[in-house]
């Protein structure tokens, strides 16, 4: 850092930048946001601004870079998601009344998980500050726990959770990939941070002091804070772990927002991982759950979600209740049915739903605005968008009256109009009200007598000025006398010395001149008040009245927060009743047997993004006695991963307590969905495609339960054609039989050989993707049919990818070769020489044949492991 400047301006502009030294200090100099130094080189490459210098003459310039005051906000925003922070310095005291060097402090530090400005959010995400902390086990008899917690500072939410045991940074993991936040706090102590972030799709971590995350003063803070001696009424007995991590997320807020109210913070609610059916971050990617897979990349459809397929919420609180209840579909039966019946009964009644969407339509976001309230950061047009809000409340009570459902009932006799609050903004607050209060003319006329005169003081001053003197020229006889300003005295009345005679008694003496005489009266200095400063005094009293409505409305926060949760919700359920209606869902039956059963089931998002093909349905069968595990066999492109992904689906979309699209669906409740689907390298952590793969098949026997729903795809093809085939082979024995796992599960593969045991395991059923063939080209009906697939079409698949001809013509003679073993594949085809492809395949290892000699339908699992590590060995040595 360069030191040649040291004029007041850089010595006071170091001193703020020592307390803020991760941040890009953003320095109000005049009209403009100025940086220095380190910051002015990354922000200006961040921000694509022009890097100049302070002081271009000095032997070592400062760099300098700046942008407008009136845009900094846009600038901000882009640094914040380049993962940077901001420190806002504003200049606090009046520059013209300033001695010396003008007297600044920084006001608002920006961090991605802090944010309140609603132009940095998105309105349908939420925008999650969490802490994470490690508890480690001190002796062998202990296990260890993580505290995990989350806070939304925009509407208030406030959650706590704890893991103990093996599965415990999984489980973190998992919990992190749901609620995605934006800022992550963990101890610097605690270097294994990765090990619950990994792959995680872009927290800014954040390490803080060891004693941020200590839990008796995490206690004491929140019990302070809440205003209770203890926090077992919120569910947080015996937490440790989890107050310690709420602690820190709490210090971080105050350290951050240290004028902040936060008294919209009312409790901190203690989630349990057993309420909710566990989805782990690989499901709610390879489902596309709320992103697409490859997000970012071109050409992907940002509306390739089930999200996006299910959103048709009116606002913005619906839509994060919506991608809540997505990832955390529920476990309750009862809970499930009443979401159920609330949306079969909002789908039936059309007109009655078509009005309450049309006057949620009118409804902003009452929770963030509610926040913002107490926070003391709204404006008069938030005040005047929250009246607009509360203005619809009667008619959705209206329309709610008629329905009998739990869940609806419930909402309607809970039901808040909160007219009290509309009707307060509606006296105080002008309709045309700008953005900011310091622009004035926020208070409505007749509101406050006393705005009311200022405001005609403002306007009719100098009338009244000019009618005073006239009255006071006839009250006096003088006609000379005149009413005048200087800055000195105010407003005076002057009188030559000739008239001197007549002046009144109640005139008092002011000033005396070489030809006359000025005085003052009492009418005229109390007109003087009114006149003299009379913007400034406007502006002061709005902002003193807007205020005060502000801290009542924030009075009322609770009861707003209720009201913003009653409309999220019904919000969501009108949003999936139309998705019903228009997409010709079904409601599901939903039970605790094992059995899940889909007539002509859909994919809910492919058959949206394909409207003008016709999507094939398919009908599924399982269940946890003869139909435990398919085994789907079939040609790549025909539509294999799909159907899994659509069973899996409209699982858990009944559990969310949507209809489903097919014509009858039957679905034992599921306590977790596992995906094995596609194929990538982790190089960050040195995994291979293989070693990745099988890490998520462990998992997934470790973690997965008799009541979970397993989809596997393509298990075993990063490895040897033999290696594969047997791990596959084992994976599926261990997950049939009862005494291990005994899950439903879908297994797709294209090991032909795995369609033999069906005959040797009494619950695993063979079926294939219908395949017709047209000669030499193959038509892929996108059908599920009993029965096992003795083909892969996989040349006729690289024939569509546009291979060429010779090469699909060679690969067509290799594969005839390969079906014959005992023929031997020729070298010579009858191709050009130019696409020949040289020396000769090599010929089968001797070891080969020993391998097929290998009674596959007798010998156990650990015996195949034991042969194949055997031959392996000498495999090596050969």
């Amino acid at each position: 850092m360069a030191d040649a400047d040291t004029t007041p301006l850089m010595r006071q502009y170091r001193e703020i930048k020592r307390g803020y030294p991760q941040a890009i200090l953003f320095f109000r100099v005049g009209d403009f946001y100025e940086m220095f130094d380190d910051d002015a080189r990354e922000a200006s490459a961040l921000l694509a601004i022009a890097l100049t210098s302070r002081d271009k003459s000095s032997a070592d310039p400062i760099p300098l870079c700046g942008v407008p005051h009136h845009a900094a906000q846009g600038y901000i925003a882009k640094l914040l998601r380049a993962g940077r922070t901001v420190a806002l310095c504003e200049q606090v005291e009046d520059p013209k009344l300033a001695k010396g060097i003008v007297r600044r402090e920084v006001v608002r530090l920006y961090t991605p998980g802090t944010l309140i400005d609603t132009e940095f959010l998105a309105p349908g995400e939420t925008n999650y500050l969490a802490a994470v902390r490690f508890a480690r086990p001190v002796s062998p008899k202990e296990s260890l726990v993580i505290g995990l917690s989350g806070l939304d500072v925009t509407t208030g939410e406030f959650w706590v959770m704890e893991f103990e045991g093996e599965g415990a940074r999984q489980q973190v993991h998992d919990e992190l990939a749901r609620s995605e936040p934006r800022e992550l706090l963990y101890s610097e102590q605690d270097e294994d941070v990765s090990s619950v972030t990994a792959g995680l799709p872009g927290p800014r971590l954040c390490a803080r002091p060891s004693g941020f995350f200590d839990a008796e003063e995490a206690e004491a803070l929140l019990q302070g804070h809440f205003g209770v001696h203890t926090l077992d009424g919120f569910g947080c007995r015996g937490l440790t772990a989890g107050l310690g991590a709420a602690g820190a997320v709490w210090r971080y807020i105050r350290e951050t927002q240290p004028t902040a109210s936060l008294g919209h913070i009312r409790r901190i609610q203690r989630r349990w991982d057993r309420e909710t059916m566990h989805l782990d971050g690989a499901t709610i990617r390879n489902l596309e759950l709320v992103r697409p897979l490859g997000c970012g990349e071109a050409g992907q459809a940002v509306d390739s979600t089930v999200l996006s397929v299910l959103d048709r919420t009116s606002t913005a609180m619906g839509s994060r209740l919506l991608r809540d209840w997505l990832v955390h579909p529920l476990l309750d039966r009862k809970a499930i049915e009443a979401r159920l019946d609330a949306v079969a009964e909002l789908k039936d009644r059309v007109r009655q739903r078509v009005a309450i969407r049309a006057a949620l339509r009118t409804v902003q976001d009452i929770a963030r605005l509610s926040s913002r309230m107490t926070l003391g950061v709204a404006g008069p047009r938030e005040c005047l968008a929250l009246k607009l809000s509360l203005a619809a409340l009667p008619e959705v009570h209206g329309q709610l009256a008629s329905f009998s459902s739990p869940l609806l009932a419930g909402l309607k006799e809970g039901w808040d109009d909160c007219s009290d609050v509309h009707d307060a903004i509606e006296r105080c607050i002008d309709p045309g009200a700008p953005m900011s209060a310091r622009e004035g003319n926020v208070i409505r006329e007749g509101y406050d007598a006393h705005v009311d005169e200022l405001r005609k003081a403002r306007t009719e001053g100098k009338g009244w000025i000019a009618a005073l003197e006239s009255k006071e020229r006839e009250r006096t006889g003088i006609e000379s006398l005149k009413v005048r300003y200087n800055q000195v005295f105010g407003y005076y009345i002057e009188i030559t010395k000739a008239n001197l005679s007549k002046v009144p008694a109640d005139y008092m003496r002011k000033q005396t001149l070489v030809n006359a005489e000025r005085f003052m009266t009492m009418e005229l200095k109390d007109l003087e008040e009114k006149v003299l400063g009379a913007e400034s005094k406007l502006l002061a009293r709005e902002d003193e009245l807007f205020v005060r409505l502000r801290e009542r409305v924030a009075e009322e926060v609770p009861r707003l927060q209720a009201v913003a949760q009653a409309l999220a919700t019904l919000d969501v359920l009108t949003s999936l009743a139309e998705i019903a209606s228009l997409n010709r869902y079904v409601r599901p039956t939903i039970d605790e047997t094992g059995l899940l059963r889909i007539r002509e089931g859909r994919h809910p998002v492919v058959e949206r993004l394909s409207p003008d093909l016709t999507f094939v349905p398919n009908d599924t069968l399982l269940d946890t006695d003869g139909n435990r595990l398919l085994i789907l066999t079939g040609p790549n492109m025909a539509g294999k991963s799909t159907y899994l992904r659509q069973v899996a689906l409209i699982a858990l979309m009944a559990q969310v307590g949507s209809f489903v699209p097919a014509t009858e669906a039957h679905i034992g409740l599921v306590d977790r969905i596992f995906t094995r689907v596609g194929a990538s390298d982790n190089l960050a952590a040195g995994r291979s495609t293989f070693m990745v793969e099988m890490v998520e098949s462990a998992q997934i026997l470790h973690c997965a339960t008799s009541k979970s729903l397993i989809l596997l795809d393509e298990i075993g093809r990063g490895t040897s054609t033999y290696d594969g085939l047997s791990i596959a082979w084992a994976i599926a024995e261990f997950i049939h039989d009862r005494e291990r796992l005994g899950a439903r599960t879908l297994f797709a593969t294209h090991y032909h050989e795995m369609t033999q045991l069906q005959s040797l395991r009494d619950g695993i059923r063979n079926y294939r993707v219908d395949v017709q063939e047209r000669g030499d080209d193959v038509v892929f009906l996108r059908k599920i049919v009993p029965g096992g697939a003795d083909r892969s079409y996989g040349i006729h698949v690289a024939k569509l990818a546009g291979l060429p001809t010779s090469v699909i013509e060679r690969a067509q003679e290799v594969l005839m070769s390969l079906e014959q073993p005992d023929q031997a594949i020729d070298a010579s085809p009858t191709l050009p020489e130019r696409d020949r492809p040289g020396p000769s395949l090599p010929q089968p290892h001797p070891l080969i044949d020993e391998v097929r000699q290998i009674d596959l339908f007798s010998i156990t699992p650990l015996d195949a492991l034991n042969r194949l590590a055997e031959l392996q060995k000498r495999a090596g040595r050969a």
